[in-house]
């Protein structure tokens, strides 16, 4: 959480060491049923962990706080009482009382935690309180997707890592993706079955870009892999999965799911192995082995067996055989074939970890619904054991496979949200649908087995408001928006108001009121604002962006109007420079649309006037960015930082560099982009300026327009800058506040 604000409520740099534990721990039960029992855990390994993550979250602070746990065979549950000046959380398991703390922390104002930053103010004393029973009907509290370990996560560190799990537990997330550190297996793996070193730098794919060389899409892009990096992961993964266990969590971890190497293919030529269609157009093939073939099950029984020796024996395994990849199967033979493939792959993690859960993602089901139907759906699941499988229906903010396929037909599965896509950080979420398709999967009589919940998202560090929002509803499934509203603002800003309410009632309706933000998507090309697409003159075209620009503006500037009264909390002018940052970028893109047709109509005073007042709104707006916690800068100085060489750290910048622009394929260019200081002003403005001056020039000489070559001078700049070495530096916003109202004096409805 680097070039985060600091303040003696706000402290960013959360410690990475475990302060002395000293609170006592209560040793008789209160509020307890009576079939509750005391928990016999080694040296209380229950409340020392629960009580060292709210040690290390406000910075040794908190010491009239303690836990007790409880074992009874309750759905997970939490209760908070307060006497004499001292808070008792009680539950029976730490996810719950960890969530359980932070719940009443919040409705204390006492503690905000999120990605940005924290705020800290313990007071001496707590007000008397009785509680009552808290309960989830939800087992699983999943967090992550398979993605985020490319978008957010190639270059953290353990100090990182600790925060996030942290994070993690005050949410109460109890089941998450872990997928660092595999490398290391694979790499043993693939040397066991003859692979040279040179052959795996032809295979694995750069930090960048690991999720996809796991998940079978793409094979050699922008490595080769440094030893380096994966040895990192490796001691890393270690540290992860031992905290994960210490907090009660039983994370998610890979296992093989038949695609293989190239040199691999190579090497067993008598081998069933498919040359799988080349994923959004990637010039490289990847190659799947069928699972009926012998090595199949030798490969997969070798891979857990190895991950189990490296980092101890887990219970959920993941394995996506066919993300956004279709299934080799033949007309004629298309039922048998994928019940064969289901079958098979089960058969191959069982072999090995007999009480393992295969855990598959559901997001194939919808993505690709139309090789997905329900008798194809059914046919893949039909010889997997119900209690041996867990489905993830991630994407809810998109697809609704569960209503489709009656609830994964008696699998066990996890309603969830991916919301963030490619780490693009628009402004967005709907706290309205999140609670009414909640509402509706908990009544529908075809919601199976449902037995979880969880957020999936691809990236994280933006728009934490939306996650501070969607891990309460495990807990309390329909709040009361404003009211739940009034104590988010009381504990991120150490006050609130009516006023203030009624400010974020707007933004709701502004931003908040979002469901997808689809516009990322638009003819083919990514980006979270026309702005951030690589230019083209089709964007007179584009109908706008979802959400209500007046109602975010008028939200603006009451935040303005009230922003003395929050002098003293940065996270209040953190999120008035994300709503601006909001607002400029859309009111930038209906300008970049004005100057197209002002061009077109030969109205060249027109079009250039506007042009100037594009450059000088993106212009401020970096500068303003500035404040924030991420940044084209610190991108790169944590993938500089990673390398053990100035070698390795060249390559990482310019893998960082690659990933958050053209990315790789024809098709996904800025599917990463980036609303940071340094990637308005030095990214998306001149690829903008160049290819308008192209247009003007052809205009003014009444020419027909060149687009293609006009395309292809961009992806030569797009390299150009990738290939830069340099990292821009950090410019810090002197007056954010009488910024961000110059800013929008332009924009006033």
């Amino acid at each position: 959480m680097k070039h985060a604000l600091a303040t003696k409520e706000l402290k960013n740099a959360w410690t990475s060491s475990v302060s002395a534990l000293c609170m006592s721990v209560l040793l008789v039960l209160a509020g307890c049923g009576d079939q509750a029992t005391p928990a016999k855990t080694p040296e209380n390994d229950m409340q020392n962990s629960v009580l060292a993550v709210l040690q290390r979250v406000t910075d040794g602070e908190l010491d009239n706080v303690s836990v007790i746990e409880v074992r009874d065979n309750e759905p997970e549950w939490f209760e908070v009482n307060a006497s004499n000046g001292e808070a008792r959380v009680t539950g029976n398991s730490k996810s719950a009382m960890a969530y359980g703390a932070y719940q009443y922390l919040r409705e204390q104002g006492a503690l905000s935690v999120s990605w940005e930053g924290k705020r800290v103010a313990i007071p001496a004393t707590f007000p008397d309180f009785d509680g009552e029973k808290t309960y989830t009907p939800f087992s699983q509290r999943a967090y992550l997707n398979v993605c985020a370990y490319g978008y957010t996560t190639p270059w953290w560190d353990w100090a990182r890592w600790e925060q996030e799990l942290d994070w993690m537990a005050l949410h109460g997330v109890n089941n998450p993706v872990a997928m660092e550190g595999q490398e290391f297996v694979w790499q043993a793996l693939w040397k066991e079955f003859d692979l040279t070193d040179a052959e795996l730098a032809e295979y694995f794919s750069g930090p960048a870009f690991t999720p996809w060389q796991r998940m079978g899409n793409i094979e050699g892009h922008d490595g080769p892999l440094p030893q380096s990096w994966i040895n990192k992961k490796h001691s890393l993964q270690k540290q992860i999965l031992a905290r994960m266990h210490e907090l009660g969590m039983k994370p998610v971890v890979p296992a093989f799911s038949g695609y293989v190497p190239k040199a691999f293919a190579d090497k067993y030529p008598d081998a069933k192995i498919y040359e799988m269609p080349r994923w959004t157009g990637f010039q490289n093939a990847t190659y799947w082995l069928d699972p009926a073939d012998p090595l199949f099950t030798k490969l997969a029984k070798r891979f857990i067996e190895i991950y189990t020796a490296t980092y101890g024996e887990q219970q959920y395994y993941l394995s996506d055989a066919f993300n956004e990849m279709l299934p080799p199967v033949s007309k004629n033979n298309r039922h048998a074939g994928l019940a064969s493939y289901g079958k098979r792959i089960y058969e191959s993690i069982a072999q090995a970890a007999p009480n393992a859960v295969w855990v598959m993602q559901g997001w194939m089901f919808g993505a690709d619904e139309e090789f997905w139907d329900l008798a194809s759906i059914d046919a893949f699941l039909q010889d997997v054991p119900d209690s041996k499988a867990m489905i993830h229906d991630i994407g809810n903010d998109r697809y609704h496979v569960w209503q489709r396929t009656e609830g994964f037909k008696g699998k066990p599965w996890v309603f969830g949200f991916i919301h963030n896509y490619g780490g693009s950080d628009p402004v967005y979420a709907d706290f309205n649908d999140y609670v009414e398709q909640l509402k509706v999967v908990k009544a529908s009589s075809k919601s199976g087995a449902l037995s979880g919940f969880g957020v999936f998202p691809e990236g994280i560090n933006n728009n934490s408001v939306a996650y501070e929002f969607l891990f309460d509803l495990p807990w309390q499934a329909q709040p009361d928006t404003s009211k739940w509203v009034s104590t988010y603002t009381q504990a991120r800003y150490g006050k609130t108001s009516p006023e203030l309410v009624d400010t974020w009632n707007k933004l709701i309706d502004g931003v908040f009121s979002v469901k997808y933000w689809q516009s990322r998507w638009w003819k083919d090309s990514a980006g979270a604002y026309l702005l951030f697409k690589r230019p083209t003159i089709q964007i007179t075209e584009f109908e706008g962006h979802p959400g209500d620009i007046a109602s975010l503006d008028a939200a603006i500037t009451q935040l303005l109007a009230q922003a003395d009264e929050y002098k003293n909390a940065p996270l209040y002018t953190y999120d008035l420079v994300d709503f601006t940052k909001h607002s400029v970028s859309v009111h930038a893109d209906s300008m970049l649309q004005q100057v197209v047709l002002a061009y077109q109509r030969k109205d060249f005073a027109r079009g250039d006037a506007l042009l100037t007042q594009v450059e000088s709104a993106v212009s401020r707006l970096d500068d303003l960015l500035g404040w924030h916690q991420e940044s084209l800068h610190s991108w790169l100085t944590d993938a500089a930082s990673y390398g053990d060489t100035i070698e390795e750290s060249t390559y990482y910048i310019s893998n960082a560099r690659q990933q958050i622009t053209q990315w790789g394929g024809p098709k996904l260019k800025d599917y990463a982009s980036k609303a940071w200081q340094g990637m308005y002003r030095g990214y998306y403005l001149p690829r903008w300026k160049q290819y308008l001056a192209a247009y003007r020039e052809a205009m003014k000489a009444d020419k027909p327009f060149d687009d293609n070559a006009a395309q292809q001078a961009l992806i030569k700049w797009e390299q150009q800058w990738i290939g830069q070495h340099t990292i821009p530096p950090l410019v810090k916003p002197s007056n954010p506040n009488a910024q961000v109202k110059a800013l929008m004096r332009g924009f006033s409805h």
